[in-house]
């Protein structure tokens, strides 16, 4: 009998304030080109790349909001493990905790190519260079940049949907509708919370 796999795991961070089809779309096709067992949508606690942006949602609510919206999804899960660990969220961290816990797992951390050339920017750089593999998301007949050298990259390309989670905060604020671009269960929490300055319609 052959040795069973490893399981293999893809950590798709962000801040998912709000998720939207776009991230969604973008999970499952990754597990299927890859042949990921489980893609994990890890919710970042403190994400320290917005820092001073603007003020982002609780963490604890945009957790919420992702459970709600992978809901159904097979092989698509909502992560808390950096809200669990606390402080800023840094990839590298997160690694480290899943190989802690979960011993043999083979992790892959999916980000955007433009997210990619940042790579050595990032919480422990050289150390992350080092022991990460990365999945770069295309988007079709776009070209992304190329990830800067050293890197393990793989890239795959995933649907096109233009959307944002900063026009949904807007719409929202607006009180312009998300429907269909946004998961009806995490639709209503976002009415729940009375998150992005809901209005009723």
């Amino acid at each position: 009998m052959p040795a069973r796999r490893a399981t293999r795991l893809g950590i798709f961070g962000g801040t998912f304030d709000p998720p939207h089809i776009g991230h969604l779309a973008t999970a499952v096709e990754v597990r299927s080109a890859l042949d990921l067992d489980t893609v994990w949508m890890v919710v970042a606690n403190e994400p320290w790349q917005k820092t001073g942006d603007r003020t982002v949602s609780p963490a604890r609510d945009r957790l919420a909001l992702v459970e709600a919206a992978v809901s159904g999804l097979v092989g698509v899960e909502a992560s808390d493990i950096e809200i669990r660990r606390g402080g800023p969220s840094y990839t590298i961290d997160t690694i480290q905790q899943i190989e802690l816990e979960r011993p043999g797992v083979e992790v892959l951390v999916v980000l955007g190519a433009d997210a990619a050339v940042g790579l050595p920017t990032w919480h422990r750089a050289e150390e992350l260079r080092r022991i990460a593999s990365f999945v770069v998301v295309d988007r079709p007949g776009i070209a992304g940049p190329p990830p800067p050298e050293g890197w393990r990259c793989r890239r795959v390309t995933v649907p096109r949907l233009d959307v944002s989670s900063s026009d949904l905060r807007e719409r929202v604020a607006t009180g312009r509708p998300i429907d269909v671009l946004v998961p009806p269960a995490a639709i209503a929490g976002i009415e729940e919370r009375r998150l992005y300055g809901w209005r009723r319609r």
